[in-house]
């Protein structure tokens, strides 16, 4: 239930400009696909693939850039590159996606989100012994029914735009939510489970924001005669155990702190809640959660059930909890961040080890129809990686004629060494002329 990023809720973006691409159209499978036993990929197609072709400076690059692996393995299932990047208008995974795939920050019991997902999952160990089954390695490729359908995401909403989403065709996505293995657990027979793994969403850049983050869902089935025992009605039982659940998974990451329920919306829970707590002086969104519509369970059979579900976004609480202050660090290999982190030492608190200045680069530009902001961001994380440290609109306006120009300011910085004005002006120079060639706005 958690979106996107650390700074984000839930599942759900805000509104955003029409997408590039046309809609997509909705799949007519009816049934749940196995993700940890098969899994088919049709041959498909990439709308982008920039960074391979528009690198600055290969020998500086390569102290960066990740390499791509032609074929994957994620939970036993095998996964070939050209049957999820390829250059086709229905695909917009890009290289650099690709290349997070099989990654699986939260399989790490030494990395920060290793280390926060285990210390959720010993809180859940301890109070609910034996009861919580785990799942940490299903397929990150899924259906749109899954990612969507299941889970009573509106064929209108946003988080299905081609903006937002990324497509390997018009049935197939890269999860945008770990609630995308909801239905198929439940009609498994699992009335207790966590979900973690990594996830997709296509989003801004800057400190907080990233193309791939990690969350973890939570779901919770009761019986009618659990419900019936508490005297209480059922939507009402489940509430209140959701929220005494979640208060004590509170106090085990954070200590003694206070915390308020805040009311909200998801289309698959209701009602639907959102926990915050005062850290460090201030509110803090710690996660989504509310009592599972009873149409999901329905069409899991479980037709006389009542269930609860959460979500949260590993990131958002992890920058907190170890004081890391820009969203890529957890992606970084050098030995200065990962040495820094031991298993089962929540909130050590992180050591700059390098303050390397930004540099900022303006380019402005008059756009089309088509254009949105995550197009464009697209367009500098195939180029520059994770050299980008943040893309802002600083200036925009529009001409007598009717035409709208937008300026962005990127700003470049890498978190382990400096980088040269030669290799900056590269990037710079590439990041125009792919703007302009992919996503036809006319430079100024």
């Amino acid at each position: 239930m958690d979106n996107a990023s650390p700074t984000r809720a839930v599942l759900f973006c805000t509104p955003a400009a029409p997408a590039l691409l046309p809609a997509p159209q909705q799949s007519d499978d009816t049934g749940p696909r196995k993700l940890k036993r098969s899994y088919i990929l049709t041959p498909l197609s990439s709308f982008s693939t920039l960074s391979s072709t528009h690198s600055a400076n290969k020998t500086q690059h390569q102290k960066w850039k990740q390499p791509v692996a032609s074929v994957l393995e994620i939970g036993g299932v095998k996964i070939v590159k050209d049957d999820v990047v390829r250059d086709d208008p229905t695909n917009n995974v890009p290289d650099t996606i690709f290349s997070k795939l099989g990654v699986q920050l939260h399989r790490r019991a030494q990395h920060p989100i290793g280390i926060l997902k285990n210390a959720i999952y010993n809180y859940f160990d301890v109070n609910y012994s034996g009861k919580f089954d785990k799942f940490d390695d299903l397929c990150p490729i899924v259906s749109v029914k899954q990612n969507f359908d299941d889970v009573l995401v509106p064929e209108d909403h946003v988080s299905r735009s081609y903006n937002d989403t990324y497509y390997i065709d018009p049935e197939t996505v890269l999860r945008c939510h770990t609630s995308a293995h909801q239905a198929e657990l439940l009609t498994e027979g699992h009335t207790h489970f966590l979900v973690t793994g990594d996830v997709y969403r296509r989003d801004s850049i800057d400190s907080t924001h990233y193309p791939v983050f990690h969350q973890m869902e939570g779901v919770r089935v009761f019986s009618p005669a659990e419900c019936e025992a508490s005297g209480m009605d059922a939507t009402s039982y489940a509430a209140g155990d959701l929220k005494k659940c979640l208060e004590g998974l509170a106090r085990h990451l954070f200590g003694a702190v206070e915390m308020r329920w805040v009311d909200s919306y998801f289309p698959f829970t209701n009602p639907s809640f959102e926990l915050e707590i005062y850290f460090q002086e201030k509110w803090l969104e710690v996660l989504g959660c509310g009592v599972m519509e009873q149409e999901i369970l329905k069409r899991t059979g479980k037709i006389n059930n009542v269930a609860w579900a959460f979500g949260l976004g590993l990131e958002r609480l992890a920058m907190v909890l170890f004081e890391i202050p820009d969203i890529r660090l957890f992606w970084s290999t050098d030995e200065r961040f990962t040495s820094q982190f031991s298993q089962g030492q929540l909130g050590v608190k992180f050591k700059p080890f390098s303050k390397f200045p930004p540099c900022y680069k303006d380019m402005s530009f008059w756009i089309n129809d088509s254009f949105t902001e995550n197009n464009l961001c697209e367009v500098v994380r195939g180029i520059a990686g994770d050299l980008v440290e943040e893309v802002r609109l600083i200036d925009n306006f529009t001409n007598k004629k009717g035409m709208t120009s937008h300026c962005y300011r990127i700003a470049y910085r890498s978190m382990e060494r400096s980088l040269t004005d030669e290799e900056i002006n590269q990037l710079q120079g590439n990041v125009r002329e792919v703007a302009q060639s992919k996503l036809n706005v006319v430079l100024r």
